[in-house]
């Protein structure tokens, strides 16, 4: 199973090989491979997996998508702040 997580990519090194950015992820900067998706640009939303950018996203379902991530983290805070051991 693998897990592809949205973020925007905040700036792009069109000079570097492999053609690198740094995507933005709810606060989280990474750098991202964006070689197999050229057609991505300044503050595009992109899926990425293991450090590939593998497709565009509107910002909408994106958006959607960072919530629900950051809810499951709270509920699993919550869960470790009730557990005895």
């Amino acid at each position: 199973m693998c897990l592809a997580i949205p973020g925007r990519i905040e700036y792009i090194d069109a000079a570097s090989n492999p053609k690198m950015a740094k995507v933005n992820f709810g606060g989280i900067i990474k750098n991202v491979c964006l070689d197999f998706l050229p057609e991505a640009g300044l503050h595009d939303y992109v899926l990425v997996h293991v450090g590939v950018a593998l497709t565009k996203v509107d910002e909408k379902e994106a958006l959607e998508t960072i919530e629900l991530f950051k809810q499951m983290g709270d509920a699993l805070d919550e869960l470790k702040e009730g557990d005895p051991a």
